[in-house]
């Protein structure tokens, strides 16, 4: 059994242990208070938003109502500033559909007209939420933007979509691609007729010259396509710039340096060649050649500053 002294001793261990849990805090009671302060703090949260939203629920049915007894266009943006946050998710989910050349902003100034035409119509008394009744407006007034963009007549886009149909549909029941008169005789129509209708339901894009686009093959590796417009350029054609600057430093060699300068240049800058190399080529020593190296670049410094003013005008416009 353990002595008196041993009693002591651990009951002074376990002073400062004590001691340290009560200066942070961690005692049963204090954690109990914790929570129940976190709990009043998320209650007082939740309230207050619960009266921001019965404040704000109670400003827009005043505006409702003093719209409909007056109209004018003071209310009217009024109301439409509180639905605009409406239209741009109306917009952003449509937009995640839709190909990238079509623009979030522009579906939602679409949505505007529809958001506009929905407070026109909207009716009060009928308890229907404003935001279920403008869900429709604005998503039709979207879609009526996105087919004036559209340059393709809905005719084609609707044998396009039949097509697409019947060939997923005789996919799944034959297990492979279906032949063109499989496919005819399915549509039930002379094959003439489908290939017409197939060369007409052939997707075609309107794309930016400016961009670059790489489609990926079979293997995951980023391939360009051929058919992409963004390919015409020619990779190996030189800048216009590049040469502009290349002529000038040809004409500043050529008329203000001595056969020597010039050769120091080439075997410097395109031949990589060493301040001792050149020296024993053109017999010179090598600090003659860096003397003179330092003088050609003082010079053409100078030289190719004052030129390299002629081009501000057109950086200017540009």
């Amino acid at each position: 059994m353990p002595s008196d002294a041993d009693r002591r001793s651990e009951a002074d261990r376990k002073k400062p242990a004590a001691k340290r849990a009560l200066a942070q805090g961690s005692t049963p009671k204090r954690d109990a208070e914790r929570k129940v302060e976190a709990q009043a703090t998320h209650d007082e949260a939740l309230a207050l938003a619960a009266t921001r939203k019965a404040q704000a629920d109670k400003r827009i049915a005043k505006l409702w109502k003093d719209y409909k007894k007056a109209p004018n266009r003071e209310l009217r943006n009024q109301l439409i500033e509180n639905f605009l946050p409406l239209v741009r998710n109306h917009a952003e989910r449509l937009k995640a559909k839709l190909p990238s050349v079509v623009q979030v902003d522009d579906l939602t100034t679409a949505g505007v007209l529809g958001l506009m035409d929905a407070i026109e119509q909207f009716d009060t008394d009928r308890k229907v939420k404003f935001e279920t009744f403008s869900a429709i407006r604005i998503r039709g007034a979207m879609m009526d933007e996105l087919r004036g963009l559209d340059w393709v007549p809905r005719l084609v886009r609707q044998r396009a979509k039949i097509l697409t149909d019947a060939t997923a549909t005789l996919r799944a029941s034959l297990g492979r691609q279906p032949t063109e008169h499989e496919l005819a005789s399915h549509l039930s129509v002379p094959i003439e007729e489908f290939r017409r209708i197939a060369n007409d339901a052939v997707p075609a894009n309107v794309f930016s010259i400016y961009s670059k686009r790489n489609n990926t093959n079979n293997n995951g590796d980023s391939a360009e396509n051929e058919d992409d417009p963004s390919n015409l350029a020619d990779s190996r054609a030189k800048s216009p710039m590049l040469q502009a600057q290349h002529k000038i430093l040809q004409e500043v060699l050529t008329k203000g340096f001595t056969r020597s300068e010039r050769l120091i240049v080439l075997l410097y800058y395109y031949e990589q060649l060493t301040m001792k190399e050149i020296g024993t080529t053109l017999d010179l020593s090598e600090s003659r050649v860096s003397q003179m190296h330092t003088s050609i670049v003082s010079r053409l410094r100078v030289t190719l500053s004052d030129r390299l003013k002629e081009f501000a005008p057109a950086r200017e416009v540009a």
